[in-house]
């Protein structure tokens, strides 16, 4: 059942759908856009957050300055100047703390690891996020801190990772990493647009304007920033790591990608869903395979959870 709010949300908007489409349009980006509070929802989110907190006790702090605010970064320095740069970015309604583990992990195995908060979520400013704002923060490490080796995204992060690779957006820097890892990150954005108006019972009239809306915001077509094209132009190695029983990020926005190119490879991560993915043992270490470049990572043994897909 839906809730109160939810509700008195779709009568707000069913009404000013008839009455100015381009107006509720306008007002549904925004809603879209507009970033969740940053307390934890439980007490479980809220452990998780205090864990993260203490593995990044030690980290650098970075503030960057973006068009809006200014954006928090961590930094785990490593030992070697020739370890690999790895950049982590979060999803939705997620911060740096929540990866944690992870950075941990790829630290300890000998990287250099930054973690970036998203406008709007964590230590950075706002309560806005869209991909263009995502990607100015992504290009603000990078011209900060120069070259990343690979960059890692877990679902809106992926998609962030990978529009701010494209060079879509006008006006802004290329992002250029040498390698990409995708954690359960959506390949389509009208399929998310979709699942929004649907929510909120838009008319159609409604999600064309919100569109207009979002690539005025843009500065480029909505189907510029669907992300299979993108890898399929780049070339670059990208591992792709989904559950397929993902409830939140369907299981074929990874299928789609596995379809831009050889350079793209896709191992289902049966059994972790969408949010444990970025914390299971399994998954750090194939990551870890892929960014040390060893040749041999875990999804080669049969009996491990992880397998190739079809």
């Amino acid at each position: 059942m839906a809730s109160f709010a939810l509700e008195v949300t779709r009568f707000g908007f069913s009404l000013a759908g008839l009455l100015s489409p381009g107006l509720s349009g306008r007002l549904a980006f925004s809603l879209f856009c507009r970033t969740p509070p940053r307390r934890p929802k439980d007490g479980k989110a809220a452990s998780a957050l205090a864990t993260g907190a203490e593995q990044l006790a030690g980290a650098e702090r970075i503030v960057l300055p973006v068009s809006r605010g200014a954006v928090a970064a961590r930094r785990l320095g490593a030992a070697s100047a020739d370890a690999p740069r790895v950049l982590i970015v979060h999803g939705w309604g997620s911060r740096a703390e929540y990866l944690a583990r992870l950075a941990a992990d790829l630290h300890k195995a000998g990287a250099e690891v930054v973690l970036l908060d998203l406008p709007g979520h964590g230590h950075s400013s706002g309560r806005h996020l869209n991909l263009r704002l995502a990607a100015e923060a992504i290009c603000a490490v990078q011209e900060r801190l120069g070259f990343f080796d690979v960059a890692i995204g877990h679902s809106f992060g992926g998609a962030s990772v990978m529009t701010a690779i494209g060079g879509i957006f006008p006006g802004a820097c290329r992002f250029e990493p040498g390698r990409v890892v995708l954690l359960a990150a959506p390949s389509n954005i009208h399929w998310v647009i979709d699942g929004f108006c649907g929510m909120l019972k838009l008319r159609p009239s409604v999600r064309r304007a919100m569109v207009k809306r979002a690539e005025a915001v843009a500065g480029c077509p909505v189907d510029a920033l669907d992300t299979v094209p993108i890898a399929a132009r780049i070339g670059r190695e990208i591992l792709v790591l989904h559950a397929e029983e993902d409830k939140e990020v369907h299981a074929e926005h990874a299928r789609r990608l596995e379809r831009a190119g050889p350079h793209v490879t896709v191992r289902w991560a049966n059994g972790f869903g969408h949010r444990r993915i970025v914390a299971a043992p399994d998954i750090i270490a194939e990551i870890a395979s892929f960014v040390f470049d060893d040749g041999a990572g875990i999804a080669d043994e049969p009996e491990r959870r992880l397998s190739s897909s079809c």
